[in-house]
């Protein structure tokens, strides 16, 4: 069956999902969520919230789907003892090092690969499903048939998105909060950087083709292809920081959906709630310009009608859609807001109306045109639905009982309900009736009191022997056995754990530091060439996502999880910055599949790189083999969306240059042949100052991407001069360079 899986901030959104239909439920804890502003759960609301959902058949899973640094490992995996001791039924992780830890020391408690891991293909999945994951939550960029051959040939549980929120960067690729804000989105902290606004500049012609949100999706919106969707394992609603309307309108329509009770009255609901407007999604083959709404990032509501008329003291709206008293409105006035609750409605002889179909009139102080939108974006009579059905059970269980009442015995009643038995016994003994013996009928209304609990009564036997059973005897039997088979089903779950088994140790010989480089054109190569680097990566860069894995000659540089499957038995390989290696156990799981070396995050500081080297040479008595980038525009966004396509300049990128421009800088465009692009940092991360300094990284990394040949020989030389400390001047700009996160700390 196909679960459907909703999100939880809080407890009341938690209630309201499961009241409105769904079988599952994800949320966050107080650390190592990727939604760190959501309220989330401490321990206490969690063992509340599993509770609550277990008595009704609903999983809890919980998400740890940062990266973690080497001095929260400890507390990571005291989280996961905890969790497991109140019971979760899995834990999502991008961290490898959490990863491992589920799956070495838990039996019962599933690990689920975070989206956040940019899982993509079938070999990453592979490679997953060998290592001992038990779910797969793909990346938001795959498109349908991709999920089925994922699903065919893998054979293992997938998950995937199906509404709210997108980002338009890969999940987990993305840098550009931590960079540019220090908060990191990989640590669930991210700024929404995506919905700013920003200007697009033409760099060849230094023309701006306009300000606009071109970096803000719209909301994934996938209802109408449900029937598609059913092969799939879980159906995954986004919206861990939405309110509990919200959270009850999406799961209940996604329900009714799933059960073929949906109509497009229903569907048309979906706009009645926290909307950027709806894209269907990579998943069903949206046009990559229309992935976007670049007109506005918040709440967009629906259009109902426009100012027709504006007379002296109020505006007459013309109506598509009802318009009640209490509902808020927006009025688009000059590419401005105005934003109001509609406290008085008025008819055309002024007369004051709770409600309107075709025309009404509105007294605003602000000034508006005739023509001016008119949107929705609180229906005030939906929402008070809504809030009702927060709280109300969404199914009931059945109780059955069989009375056993006999003179001068004990009451005995056997029950069944949840899967479980349960045998009550009354301590006091029964009497004989003098007159009226107590009867099914009276059995049943005392046990039909069943609203505040989870049961309803089904079928109930009674073998009466002229016995009379007191009412307060039958409510407090009722009672016990509610409370008897809750214990049952709770208690029911195992928490097994594992021995670990003791790891072979991996370690590597220190080098003397040396230079890398990583370029994007022919000439950045034979530069690099030129200047006498040894190991270049160009043609043999293996990206995360969007890979078709064509055979490769010699080492590779290897971003994804997909790639390290396919390459692992044919080639050397180094993994990039991209798979967010922040602590030792990472390098070590990336050792033991193949890796030469391992590139360490970009946020990073110089005391956390520190502690994992220290960590590393602990556990495994020697040394790790790294990789540091040092120098580059460092990749803020790897995204499947083209910005220049929406601003209609596609095929033209490849003559020109592009960047965004906001009021802290500018971020160059690259745009690749496959028509995805990557977001480049504009002040470039310099630390050859530092380089005399950096100990235990034996690969030094220079990271071209915008530089003229001649730019790149200069950084090799300078570089080089740092390293053997033959140049001593700074060569440090303030004005265009960063230090990125070496000297500070991200949060």
């Amino acid at each position: 069956m196909t679960e459907l899986l909703a999100p939880a901030g809080n407890m009341e959104a938690l209630k309201a999902a499961i009241s409105n239909g769904c079988d599952a439920i994800y949320l966050g804890m107080q650390k190592f969520g990727a939604r760190a502003y959501s309220s989330n759960f401490d321990v206490e609301s969690l063992q509340e919230a599993v509770t609550y959902a277990h008595l009704r058949d609903v999983k809890i899973y919980v998400a740890m789907n940062t990266i973690v640094f080497e001095n929260e490992v400890e507390e990571m995996k005291e989280q996961i003892h905890e969790l497991n001791e109140i019971g979760v039924d899995g834990i999502i992780v991008q961290d490898l090092t959490a990863f491992d830890y589920i799956v070495k020391n838990f039996h019962d408690m599933e690990a689920h690969c975070s989206t956040q891991m940019g899982i993509d293909d079938v070999d990453g999945t592979l490679l997953f499903k060998e290592l001992g994951a038990k779910r797969v939550v793909l990346s938001r960029e795959v498109k349908i048939e991709t999920v089925k051959e994922i699903k065919r040939v893998a054979d293992i549980p997938l998950e995937i998105f199906v509404h709210g929120a997108l980002c338009v960067s890969y999940s987990g690729n993305c840098l550009m909060s931590g960079l540019t804000g220090f908060r990191c989105a990989n640590r669930g902290r991210c700024v929404g950087s995506c919905r700013k606004e920003y200007e697009l500049i033409d760099q060849t012609t230094d023309t701006s083709l306009g300000k606009s949100y071109i970096l803000s999706t719209k909301d994934l919106n996938t209802i109408d292809y449900i029937d598609d969707l059913k092969e799939i394992d879980s159906l995954k609603i986004e919206g861990r920081m939405k309110v509990p309307t919200y959270v009850a309108n999406v799961v209940s329509k996604y329900r009714m959906a799933l059960d073929h009770k949906i109509t497009e009255a229903d569907k048309e609901n979906l706009k009645k709630t926290f909307n950027r407007t709806f894209t269907k999604g990579y998943l069903f083959h949206e046009d990559r310009r229309n992935i976007t709404n670049i007109a506005r990032p918040n709440h967009f509501g629906y259009e109902i009608g426009t100012i027709s008329r504006v007379e002296k003291d109020r505006y007459e709206i013309t109506l598509t859609r009802p318009l009640n008293q209490n509902d808020t409105i927006r009025i688009s006035h000059d590419n401005e807001d105005v934003n109001l609750t509609v406290a008085k409605l008025y008819n055309k002889e002024g007369d004051l109306i709770n409600t309107a179909d075709v025309v009404c009139y509105i007294k605003v102080k602000e000034k508006m045109s005739t023509g001016d939108v008119v949107y929705k974006t609180k229906d005030y009579f939906y929402h008070k639905e809504l809030e009702a059905s927060l709280e109300k059970e969404f199914k009931r269980f059945s109780l059955d009982i069989t009375v056993y009442a006999y003179p001068d015995s004990k009451l005995v009643i056997e029950a069944e309900g949840l899967g479980f038995n349960y045998s009550y016994e009354s301590e006091e003994i029964l009497g004989e009736a003098i007159n009226n013996p107590t009867t099914k009928d009276q059995v049943i209304k005392q046990f039909s009191r069943l609203n505040d609990t989870i049961f309803e009564l089904h079928q109930v036997d009674y073998e009466e022997g002229n016995a009379f059973i007191p009412a307060k005897l039958l409510n407090a039997a009722r009672r016990d056995i509610v409370l008897g088979l809750y214990d049952l089903k709770l208690n029911s779950q195992q928490k097994r754990t594992k021995t670990a088994k003791a790891k072979e140790k991996i370690s590597f010989a220190p080098v003397t530091p040396y230079l890398t480089a990583s370029v994007t054109t022919k000439e950045q190569y034979d530069a690099c060439v030129s200047c006498g680097i040894k190991e270049i990566y160009f043609d043999n860069v293996v990206r995360r996502n969007q890979n078709d894995y064509k055979e490769k000659e010699g080492q590779l540089l290897i971003g994804g999880y997909g790639g390290i499957h396919h390459y692992r038995e044919t080639n050397p390989f180094v993994t990039d910055y991209s798979l967010n290696v922040i602590n030792a156990t990472s390098c070590y799981e990336l050792y033991k599949l193949g890796a030469k070396r391992v590139t360490l995050s970009y946020e990073m500081n110089k005391s956390q790189i520190e502690d994992v080297i220290n960590a590393y040479v602990e556990q495994n008595d020697g040394y790790p083999a790294l990789e540091m980038i040092v120098y580059g525009k460092a990749p803020l966004m790897f995204t499947k969306y083209c910005p220049m396509r929406k601003m209609n300049q596609c095929r033209v990128c490849r003559t020109k240059s592009y960047e965004l421009k906001d009021e802290q800088g500018t971020f160059p465009i690259l745009s690749h042949e496959d028509c995805t692009a990557t977001i480049l940092n504009g002040k470039t991360l310099n630390l050859l100052d530092e380089l005399p300094d950096i100990t235990g990284i034996g690969a030094l990394r220079l990271n071209f991407t915008v530089e003229s040949t001649e730019q790149v020989m200069q950084v090799i030389h300078m570089a080089a001069g740092k390293l053997n400390g033959s140049m001593n001047h700074a060569v440090f700009n303030q004005d265009t360079d960063t230090r990125g996160h070496y000297n500070k700390e991200i949060v």
